[in-house]
């Protein structure tokens, strides 16, 4: 069997493809896969864990007259003309779409050349590529239950498979965890990040409540900062008494999950399927700018009780210091809300999701 998997250019979308590609080895070890990805993306070398990989020059398009807009519909005429010469070199038998742009072609490929094809949406409100492409694919893979409701039309064709996860994603004793960072292992921890880029507003935000909450808790950090704000955040935290381990990027997820009794996390479709599984209570500010797709995410946790939602622009107050201590001083609560993932489904997404395009008839 031969499958084409095509994927945007965030990490929101490449991990699941990534993890998709991996576990669909252990079950067809004989299945010749390609992965299909925009020149500019952000796998950061993940790309090479996959046999076989080629690139397409497809860019986002923007809603706007621009010269920069110009060029990226240029790109998207020559990324799709890329894309017909791979489909007909590689022929193949199965077309797996995770998003973006870049799956535009691909799956309408697939339905010209009457090719089984599948789309995969990691959030609750599909993006507009998945909505238009719901009526030319076979199978409509969701992460939620709710995302269905976005595709009236074909609810025959929608499956409840979740968002695939990372094979290395395993839960680790917690105490094995904090000595792999070289922490205390009875102190409280808590764990900052912001989506495979990063995020500016979180990172200042975060240090700003750690700084006024140092002298009244005892705790120890965790930050992944993304490349942009490591080297400033690095010597920042020098002049904390806090311990702390900061990251530009941090590939083991695993360790700082595992580590964690709190985390302060953006509501990235990976960062929310991650939270799910390691069961993390959480403060989620999301993106303010990703439409209302990481609202969206957010609400899925905080209406379970799992997660406390902080807005963006909140962040530069006190919010999140007042968030962050409520919950250091009430480890009832903290409990309350890592008991509250059970009531979340998380389907197998790895197997579901591989089972689907394997029986694909």
């Amino acid at each position: 069997m031969r499958i084409l998997v095509v994927t945007g250019a965030s990490g929101g979308h490449i991990f699941p493809a990534i993890a998709f590609l991996e576990n669909l080895k252990t079950r067809l070890a004989d299945a010749e896969t390609l992965l299909l990805l925009p020149r500019n993306n952000a796998a950061r070398g993940i790309d090479a864990k996959v046999l076989k990989v080629s690139y397409i020059s497809i860019t986002a398009v923007k809603a706007a007259f621009t010269f920069k807009n110009i060029a990226a519909l240029y790109n998207f005429c020559k990324g799709s003309l890329e894309t017909f010469f791979i489909i007909l070199e590689f022929r193949p038998d199965r077309v797996v779409g995770f998003g973006s742009l870049a799956s535009i072609p691909a799956i309408l490929l697939a339905w010209l050349f009457r090719t089984k094809s599948v789309i995969h949406e990691q959030n609750v409100i599909p993006g507009w590529a998945n909505r238009l492409l719901g009526v030319f694919a076979d199978k409509i893979a969701v992460s939620f239950a709710k995302t269905g409701e976005y595709f009236p039309r074909y609810k025959n064709k929608v499956v409840l498979t979740g968002n695939p996860l990372r094979r290395g994603l395993a839960r680790v004793e917690k105490k094995t965890a904090r000595d792999f960072f070289q922490l205390n292992p009875d102190r409280f921890t808590i764990l900052a990040i912001g989506g495979s880029q990063g995020s500016s507003s979180i990172n200042a935000g975060f240090f700003k409540a750690v700084s006024a909450l140092s002298d009244k808790f005892d705790f120890q950090v965790i930050h992944i900062a993304g490349e942009k704000d490591y080297l400033l955040l690095k010597d920042a935290y020098q002049g904390l008494k806090i311990e702390h381990r900061i990251f530009g990027f941090f590939e083991a997820m695993q360790y700082a999950y595992s580590a964690s009794d709190l985390a302060v996390s953006r509501a990235g479709a990976t960062s929310i399927a991650e939270l799910i599984f390691f069961r993390v209570p959480a403060i989620i500010s999301p993106y303010p700018y990703a439409w209302q797709h990481q609202v969206a995410n957010a609400e899925i946790l905080r209406n379970a009780g799992a997660a406390v939602i902080v807005e963006d622009e909140e962040l530069a107050g006190d919010k999140l210091a007042q968030n962050i201590a409520s919950l250091m001083s009430n480890r009832g609560k903290l409990d309350q809300m890592r008991s509250a993932y059970a009531d979340i489904l998380l389907p197998q997404a790895e197997d579901l999701l591989v089972q689907e395009i394997i029986t694909l008839n």
